[in-house]
């Protein structure tokens, strides 16, 4: 079938640069209540240890639920570099 795509193929494609947002985050102020990395989802917010790390862009879609949902507003979004 044309168009069709296979189930859990998604990190096969890089959809990054679909954005024109992204989240940056403020480590100072982060709190690692890991809100941000179970509400995204693209799951490209990882975390290690019960320590918040960097977002993976590649996969990011700049949709903004992280900085929604940080519950001390340590995410912005910004207009993609």
């Amino acid at each position: 079938m044309s168009g069709t795509v296979k189930a859990g193929s998604s990190k096969e494609f890089k959809t990054g640069s679909w954005r024109t947002l992204e989240p940056k985050y403020d480590k100072e102020k982060c709190t690692n209540c890991m809100f941000c990395v179970v509400f995204c989802p693209e799951d490209c917010i990882k975390s290690k240890d019960g320590k918040r790390l960097e977002t993976d862009y590649d996969y990011c879609k700049g949709c903004g639920i992280c900085a929604v949902e940080c519950p001390i507003k340590c995410i912005r979004m910004e207009e993609k570099e």
